[in-house]
């Protein structure tokens, strides 16, 4: 299954008073992830995949995180991002961020959802089957032997 690395610097404003990275921001970090883990599989921005698709997004329905040792200003480190299992209209993705000399520091797992525009409800979403065309990219990334 494909597997994307996003690296990035804790930066000040991703810390609490104490120094270290408040638990919310690695959240964000994790979506961040999952919206380039997805951009890479289609090959393109996350823009032009929603685009190329006619659908809305994917919606967080739930998630969690385990906390292992902390981050904190200025650290490197790397987010191993993979989706670990496809249902028709949702999906299960697994972020592990590592720092930069090789600690898994933090686990995230998020489950999403596929949604296109509700056809009733122009203000409203639908969950959608995950195309296969894009799910086939996962499981047999482009430059794979």
């Amino acid at each position: 299954m494909l597997v994307n690395t996003r690296r990035l610097t804790i930066e000040w404003g991703d810390c609490d008073p104490a120094g270290i990275v408040f638990y919310p921001r690695y959240f964000a970090m994790f979506d961040a992830s999952t919206g380039a883990l997805f951009g890479r599989a289609f090959g393109g921005t996350k823009k032009q995949m929603l685009r190329h698709y006619d659908v809305v997004g994917f919606p967080m329905v739930d998630t969690r995180a385990t906390f292992r040792v902390p981050c904190a200003f200025g650290d490197e480190v790397a987010i191993e991002s993979t989706v670990t299992e496809f249902r028709r209209a949702s999906f299960d993705v697994r972020h592990r961020l590592l720092r930069d000399d090789g600690t898994l520091a933090v686990e995230g797992f998020e489950t999403r959802v596929w949604v296109g525009r509700h056809p009733d409800n122009p203000d409203g979403i639908k969950a959608l089957p995950v195309p296969e065309d894009l799910i086939a990219r996962f499981r047999d990334p482009p430059g794979t032997p």
